[in-house]
């Protein structure tokens, strides 16, 4: 027997999103005889360790994300923290040549992860964002970013090459040298027919302080809410927690068997547009209403869009009423692409195919 190729899969530990997107890949891996070893830090390894709990899992140095208090800041906190993230790249792609020679790693997919490419080994780029919206530095920061994305092998976008798509310009280039393979919106959930528990199910993630902020303003709304509540705070912490207060559920964390059952019991959803929960949304077809991260462009980007496409309505944080849910009513849900992935295909860069 052939010894099975070691695939290093390293998400970025942005919010939840990067983390849970990888959760399809791994199990692709796992489905098509490879050994995958999960390296990242923070909330993302944990959610990672928990889903996966009998693989190597590694932690790498941590870009030190986080959001401003205030939206309109966004921007020059990032710049502020940029020193912080290029000493973590650095200390990564220092890291990842000693974990190669370790761990014989035969493969790379970084979602995100700048510094997590080699050029001795096949190395997939991830990312729904060719394009990274930052106002009017859009221009400087796309190229800076299609410019990591040259380093590696290939670049896989999760979205439909052509219309009609998710991500519109964030996740398509007019042109482009980049050597570029969409995969369709990946989502570790599916749609099942279940009987409806909730009337409102409640998601939020991110990085902090945001997390807590927008966590702290809908508890206080989904108070007023007339229905059942499920509300997941989205924390990672060594043990799940459940707490019932009249109509409402609270849990801090689930796993995806359990977010995939909440889902599908559930009438509709609130929650952050962030690109993942747009993808797994879409792929249980459901009604929703988002609250784009303050500040965070391609959170604005995409809930304007869908929008504006008659398909999801949103609001500002600072805005947002528990009253605004009924205009769910008027917009007609994401609808699932229902694309087949060829992993076989996919995964032959591996092999030298």
């Amino acid at each position: 027997m052939t010894e099975r190729k070691k695939i290093l899969v390293a998400p970025l530990n942005w919010g939840l999103g990067h983390a849970t997107r990888c959760i399809p890949i791994i199990n692709a891996l796992k489905q098509q005889n490879y050994t995958p070893i999960i390296a990242s830090d923070g909330v993302a390894l944990e959610l990672l360790r928990k889903e996966f709990p009998t693989l190597r899992t590694i932690e790498l140095p941590s870009y030190q994300i986080q959001y401003a208090v205030k939206g309109k800041n966004f921007k020059l906190k990032m710049i502020w923290d940029s020193p912080k993230i290029i000493k973590a790249v650095t200390e990564e792609r220092n890291q990842l040549k000693a974990l190669i020679k370790e761990f014989d790693i035969d493969g790379i997919i970084s979602d995100n992860r700048m510094g997590v490419y080699s050029k001795d080994v096949p190395s997939v780029f991830i990312t729904h964002q060719l394009n990274v919206l930052t106002g009017n530095t859009t221009w400087l920061s796309s190229k800076i970013h299609q410019q990591v994305i040259k380093r590696f092998s290939e670049c896989w976008v999760p979205d439909i090459e052509g219309e009609p798509n998710l991500t519109g310009k964030l996740g398509h280039l007019t042109n482009s040298d980049l050597k570029i393979k969409y995969l369709g919106p990946l989502s570790r959930l599916d749609k099942k027919e279940q009987k409806k528990v909730y009337d409102l199910m409640v998601i939020i993630s991110g990085p902090e302080p945001q997390r807590t902020m927008l966590e702290a303003l809908l508890t206080k709304e989904v108070d007023k809410f007339d229905g059942n509540v499920l509300f997941v705070k989205g924390k990672i912490e060594k043990e799940q927690k459940i707490e019932r207060n009249g109509h409402i559920t609270f849990f801090n964390y689930m796993n995806s068997a359990e977010l995939e059952a909440a889902f599908n019991q559930s009438n509709i959803v609130l929650s952050r547009s962030g690109y993942t929960t747009v993808m797994d949304l879409a792929k249980l077809e459901k009604k929703a209403f988002f609250i784009p991260t303050p500040g965070q462009y391609e959170q604005k980007y995409l809930a304007k869009r869908l929008d504006k496409q008659g398909i999801v309505p949103y609001a500002k944080q600072k805005d947002f009423r528990i009253e605004d849910l009924k205009k769910i009513n008027d917009y007609s849900g994401l609808s699932d692409f229902r694309t087949e992935i060829d992993y076989t295909s996919l995964f032959s860069l591996f092999e030298g195919k």
